[in-house]
């Protein structure tokens, strides 16, 4: 159509979980590093957020990807995730759209029977290893930043479950991981609902009692999810992170996965070599496995390797008009939940 200015995105999933790609006409981001870009989004000016992750122009249950250029030498490319609350600094499945979207649109060369693609991130350099084959990306295995717990069986007050303990950990963002049980549920598709409301409520009260603080990545600072976590009979873990303003993943979740990870190795549950199925609330699986061993801020962390697999179904182009009425976006409670705060 010739639309001017126009953003052009790559329409992508991973196990179901949207994570769509700016692919072109987004503006420069300012900032040295794609953590100060990030911290700019988040605490200067996040309209392009807003455009790309409200409506009219968007939905509930998806995310969208910025491609930026790398800030390292060692890096092919960045990206930062952009969701309704805030940009965050890392995500598996999303990293995941973004290595195949890079790929399977030509932006980055494919090497065929593998191709490693280094990704520049605001938590730090994920190396990529894609698995193709006649122009797509049958598997994708993400070398993610260092993991590690921060906090094991810390209890907190609720109004409603009374005292529950709570996993925090970090695995490229922070997350608090709750027993499923311990709220009286199960991971299901029928308790979407209450799971999402559950979460959102847990953050909340998380907010208020329990503090992190990143030993070497500036401004990532709060609990940015609340994971449930249920066990299967093979083994697996049953995962279902939520996400404000009230909805759940859809995907395993790569960092949480990657943090649950990293407790189950402060247990000493998991040694160097392991691997563990995560499972999705609709059934979608990412493998995790403990590739290495580190230390972040005198904490012992685990380095996670996740592996899945995402599909490109589409693109689109969205049209910037400076004369929209809405180009800032909105969220209303029937379809966003009552936590609609972040348009404040």
């Amino acid at each position: 159509m010739g639309w001017d200015p126009a953003l052009d995105l790559l329409l992508v999933h991973c196990q179901g979980e949207i994570g769509k790609v700016i692919v072109g006409g987004a503006p420069e981001i300012p900032g040295a590093t794609l953590l100060d870009k990030m911290n700019h989004i988040n605490n200067i000016d996040d309209s392009l957020r807003r455009f790309v992750t409200f409506e009219p122009r968007a939905s509930v249950a998806m995310s969208v990807n910025l491609l930026v250029a790398p800030s390292r030498p060692d890096a092919d490319a960045g990206f930062i995730v952009l969701q309704a609350d805030r940009a965050h600094p890392m995500s598996g499945s999303n990293c995941i759209c973004v290595v195949t979207a890079l790929l399977e649109s030509g932006k980055m060369a494919m090497q065929e029977p593998e191709t490693i693609v280094r990704l520049d991130t605001p938590a730090g350099l994920i190396v990529a290893r894609a698995a193709c084959r006649e122009g797509r990306c049958l598997s994708v295995s993400l070398d993610n930043v260092p993991s590690f717990a921060e906090a094991l069986d810390r209890e907190i007050e609720t109004p409603r479950w009374d005292r529950i303990k709570v996993d925090v950990a970090f695995g490229g963002v922070y997350y608090a991981i709750v027993d499923v049980d311990q709220i009286g549920s199960k991971i299901d598709p029928a308790n979407a609902r209450y799971l999402a409301e559950a979460g959102i409520e847990l953050k909340s009260l998380l907010t208020e009692q329990v503090t992190v603080k990143h030993p070497e990545l500036s401004g990532v600072d709060e609990i940015a999810y609340v994971m449930f976590r249920g066990r299967e009979p093979d083994g697996a873990v049953r995962t279902c992170t939520t996400l404000k303003p009230g909805r759940v993943d859809r995907s395993p979740c790569g960092t949480g996965s990657s943090a649950n990870l990293a407790t189950l190795y402060a247990r000493g549950a998991v040694a160097v070599g392991d691997r563990r199925t995560s499972r999705s609330i609709i059934g979608g699986e990412f493998i995790a496995e403990a590739i290495g061993a580190a230390e972040i801020g005198g904490r012992p962390a685990v380095l996670p390797r996740i592996i899945g697999r995402a599909w490109i179904y589409g693109r689109e182009q969205l049209r910037v008009s400076t004369d929209d009425p809405f180009k800032t976006g909105f969220a209303l409670s029937d379809t966003w939940g009552p936590q609609v705060d972040m348009l404040d």
